[in-house]
This record gives structure tokens, sequence and C-alpha cells, in this order.
């Protein structure tokens, strides 16, 4: 399909900040119809992250570059009944709505999927929230540092030891894993009308998505199973899972799973082949006994050369290993580039992360630069059905911005 498998798909992203508009992102650049309903004047509060403290200085946005590329925005102030009636129609010709506004909010703004469902019976009705749908906690705001990185034990989990200070996410780190999952419901939901021609209700949130990033652990203690006491890099059980730091002060990780049949290839890159025939090292056990001896070797060999040195010492090697990667090397990164993981906007040589996503004979569309606030609301309008004079007294009453 030439302008994407979604093409003709109207979605409604009445939605702020990352994980629910992400996922209608997705959904954009696979060609559906993107309109933003953001509030009027500042918009989607999402808009100012840039600006607040301790973020990367630029001249432009690049939060809502990500977030809003493709997107169409309609400036309506849904506390007015007429800006509902404006929604009410859009609502009526769209496929998919997306809120993440709290249970209580879509009601106090006749936003519900009850409200909305018998306009559209057609209608995919999409809602995020922070910690469900149900619960005491149902309109209890939350973000993915929160909701998801804190609540799910990912926040304790990743500390060095119990006396580590916990360790903060980063923005979105939580919220853009939760939209993949969320625009997955969407296309369920999708399919399933596909086969009954019948829309619904899908959700997700950030708590469950949380949970079931740290599932493994989290089945563990589901489980009764008795856990060790966590322990610093420095006296970790396993040498050859560990990360170690190369002369350059860059680091480097191992991943070796398939240990006995690799262990020697790995001395044999590392220049100490005298390790394949230690007696300390013989067996497996026998290294899991020693790994904090074993790690000190490993760090003084480690420390000898570059990242760029290993690199080309251990690639080809079949060896599993990880550069421990910086934002530096995100713009030169040639398996991202060849990969299509970045991506030009349309029309500029600049940059843009691609959804992870392909399918194979389906092109995405060219990423497109993001709407200003309400940058399209007469056109979207036009097309619904309004005419000039019922555009002006919208905008006149304050409904439309």
């Amino acid at each position: 399909m030439e302008k994407g498998i979604f093409e003709g798909l109207k979605v409604l992203d009445c939605a702020s900040f990352i994980a629910a508009p992400a996922a209608a992102t997705v959904l954009s650049d696979f060609g559906a119809d993107v309109i933003k309903i953001e509030p009027p004047g500042s918009g989607d509060p999402y808009r100012n992250l840039p600006n607040l403290p301790g973020y990367p200085h630029s001249e432009h946005n690049f939060a809502w570059m990500l977030e809003a590329r493709n997107k169409k925005s309609i400036a309506l102030d849904l506390s007015k009944a007429e800006a509902q009636a404006v929604l009410y129609r859009l609502v009526a010709e769209a496929d998919v709505f997306i809120t993440n506004f709290p249970p209580n909010v879509r009601e106090k703004l006749g936003l519900t999927y009850d409200k909305l469902a018998p306009l559209n019976d057609r209608l995919i009705y999409a809602s995020f929230t922070g910690y469900g749908e149900k619960g005491e906690e149902a309109n209890k705001p939350g973000f993915d540092s929160n909701a998801y990185w804190a609540r799910s034990g990912l926040m304790d989990l990743v500390r060095a030891d119990e006396e580590t200070t916990p360790a903060r996410s980063v923005a979105g780190m939580g919220d853009h894993p939760c939209a993949m999952a969320f625009y997955s419901a969407i296309v369920t939901a999708l399919y399933r009308r596909e086969r009954t021609g019948k829309g619904g209700h899908v959700s997700t949130n950030l708590m469950a998505n949380g949970v079931w990033a740290n599932g493994v652990l989290a089945q563990a203690k589901l489980c009764g199973a008795k856990f060790s006491r966590r322990r610093p890099r420095e006296q970790a059980l396993n040498a050859v899972t560990n990360h170690y730091k190369c002369k350059d002060g860059r680091w480097i990780i191992l991943s070796l799973l398939n240990e006995e049949r690799q262990w020697p290839t790995l001395a044999r890159c590392l220049g100490r082949e005298e390790l394949i025939t230690d007696e300390r090292f013989a067996t497996k056990a026998d290294r899991h006994a020693r790994s904090v001896e074993l790690i000190r070797i490993f760090d003084e060999v480690f420390a000898t050369k570059t990242l760029a040195e290993w690199r080309k010492l251990l690639d080809g090697s079949g060896l599993v290993f990880g550069v421990v990667g910086i934002l530096d090397d995100i713009p030169n990164d040639r398996q991202m580039l060849d990969n299509g993981v970045l991506v030009p906007f349309e029309n500029d040589t600049m940059l843009t992360v691609s959804s992870p996503i392909w399918i194979d004979g389906e092109k995405k569309v060219q990423p497109r630069k993001p709407p200003g606030v309400g940058e399209h609301s007469t056109e979207i309008l036009r097309k619904a059905g309004y005419d000039e004079a019922a555009i002006e007294n919208l905008r006149a009453s304050g409904a439309v911005g």
C-alpha cells in the first residue's frame, strides 16, 4: 500500500504527554490520519517538557517532534459544550479514539466509552491510565517514573545493592514500551472489528506494563522463590555476564550464556590463553566459585584497550557482548541507520527515531514535522461539515482555538 497499511484509518488522539499519544504516532507511521486534540493556548503540556530544568537545550522541540510527528492539530476547550459537540461529530466518523484522561475526568467531560460508543458502533475506544480502570487508585495521576518504573520494583532492582540510592528513570523510558502495548491492543481490536464489524473498549496502564517488564522476577516472587542478596558488580556471581570498563572510560558488557563452549574463545580474545588451563577456572563451577577473582583479572585486561579496540577483537568471534551505549553514539550508529531505526524527516536531513515495527512489503510514511497548537483547526472543522460562520462562532466562544 503506497500510503501505508492504515491508509484511511481515522484516529483521534485526545491524550497528553507520551504513552498514549505515541501509540497514535505508530499508527500514523503506517499511514493513519491522526488528529491531535489539545487545549487552546499552550496545547498539550508535553510541548513544554524541553523547557523543564535538566533537559537538553535545543532550538528544536525534540520531545514534541518525536511524539507528534505526522499529526494534525485541532485546539478544543473540552470544558465547553460547544467543543464537546465538535468532538462528538469527529468521533462519529473516526475509527479510533485515544485518551489518557482518568475515568473521573472522562465522566466530567462527557468522554466515557458509554457516551461515545453509541455515536459510532465501529469505534475502537482506547483508554490509557496510570494504575488501571478500577480500584481506589483508578483516578490517581501517574507518570512512567512512578507508576511504571518505581511501582513495579524495577527502580529498586537495578541498584547495585540495597545500600545504593534507587536509580531514576529517563524521560519516556517506560512510556514508549507502554505505547507499543497500547498500539497492540488497538490493532487487536481493529482485527476483531474486521471479523465482527463491531468496535469496543481496549485499555492498558503504566503499572501493568511495569510489572510485565519486571515479569521474570515478579513471577519468581509470586512462586515464593528465595532471593539471594544483591551484589555489586565487583562481586557478581558470574564474571562472563558482567560489564567492564575499557581504557577510554567506555564500558562493555559480556553475556556468555553458553559458557562451557565459549570460555576458551573468550580467553583467546582477551589475550589470556593461560586461563583456559588454569586450574582455578577449569570448570564453570570453578569460575562461578571464584567469580570475584576472575572479575579482578578481567577488570585489568579490559582496562588495557579502548572500546573500539575491544570491538575489533570480539566482533566475529561468536561471543555475545554489547557496547554500553551513550547518546553521542546514536546519530552515527551505522547499524541503526542501515535498519531504519533512525530516519530523516520529510524534506529535511534531521533524523528521528522510527517506531520499532517493520512489515514486509509495507512502507512507513516519511515522518512529517509536528503541528502547532490548533494549526489544522479550520481544515478539520471544514472536513467535518462546519461552514465558515459556524467556525467563526466556535472561535468566538473560545470552544476552538
